[in-house]
């Protein structure tokens, strides 16, 4: 733990009568009120040179002083990995994610994930949790992620993650071809029996998925799938769920079915496609710095343009 800031000032007067926690996350409003609590309950704070409770009451017009620690939360290695940075600001970035990366350490994966390649770009990003990261996507998801890069940022963002202000928007080819498009409202969790999947219960965490038809193959669809809740593995489990699992998927997949007649070169990207055929390919959200509602997007990677493409050749030749 580095040195403590030191920070005082004076109650304001239009305080009077508000609990003291309340009081101090309205002067500091980069810190959640959580972390505030826990100032108080370390006895960080002094009100007129006295601890106080956090549930006491203010009058307006005292002293306080807060000793804000300063801790790296983050023991992980800053390593030097590609990134792919679509937007960068003061306050956030942008990146582009490629499947097969691994967003966060862990069991299996304790390094080249990226928070390593976060930190390194970015010293400061020691100093927030998980280097600013908010959301994720899973290792052999692609697509569009937004970094925090100072807490009053990642506080607005997770903010608009659970007032699920923050739009999310998803390209990915089923198994099967659906009817017409609609909205999946079936809670998650994890798995009874299998601990490393989830599963749709209905004790589990509301989950909401919204989807589109973009185009029909003879035997695959390619959605648009819109994110109103960000459980982890949404949208495989919803997709799997409907009886239209994602194409690839290792976890929640199906057995390869090979539409009748379909070419060498189709067989083979259909037999060799080895993750799940899902990509973030759009993002919005209300930018924490300047307050304006900003867009990205995301062309689709390499590999699903190529079964697509395929997909598409095959449904001219044979319907």
């Amino acid at each position: 733990m580095d040195a403590d800031n030191k920070v005082s000032g004076l109650i304001p007067q239009e305080y009077s009568g508000m609990r003291l926690d309340k009081a101090l996350a309205m002067l500091f409003p980069e810190f959640s009120r959580s972390t505030i609590q826990k100032w108080l309950k370390d006895a960080l704070v002094s009100i007129d040179d006295e601890i106080l409770p956090q549930k006491q009451k203010v009058s307006g017009g005292e002293i306080f002083e807060v000793q804000i620690p300063q801790q790296r939360s983050i023991h992980s290695q800053a390593q030097d990995i590609n990134l792919n940075i679509v937007h960068q600001d003061n306050q956030i970035l942008v990146i582009n994610k490629p499947h097969g990366l691994v967003v966060h350490p862990g069991a299996g994966n304790p390094d080249q994930t990226l928070l390593n390649g976060l930190l390194y770009f970015d010293r400061a990003l020691y100093d927030l949790p998980r280097a600013g990261i908010v959301h994720r996507l899973d290792k052999d998801t692609s697509g569009l992620m937004v970094i925090a890069r100072t807490e009053s940022a990642r506080l607005r963002l997770i903010e608009q993650l659970q007032s699920r202000q923050m739009s999310r928007e998803y390209l990915a080819v089923v198994n099967g071809v659906p009817i017409s498009g609609g909205e999946i409202d079936a809670s998650i969790s994890r798995h009874s029996v299998d601990r490393k999947r989830m599963a749709v219960n209905e004790s589990g965490k509301q989950a909401i998925s919204h989807y589109r038809i973009k185009e029909k193959y003879r035997n695959h669809c390619l959605l648009k799938v819109r994110l109103e809740t960000g459980r982890t593995h949404q949208i495989r489990v919803h997709m799997q769920y409907i009886g239209y699992p994602v194409f690839g998927d290792p976890v929640y997949g199906q057995r390869l079915v090979v539409p009748r007649h379909a070419s060498e070169k189709l067989v083979t990207v259909l037999k060799e496609f080895r993750r799940q055929s899902l990509h973030a390919q759009k993002l919005s959200f209300i930018h924490p710095g300047t307050g304006e509602c900003v867009f990205f997007e995301q062309d689709l990677p390499g590999d699903m343009q190529r079964l697509i493409e395929l997909l598409k050749e095959d449904r001219a030749i044979n319907d």
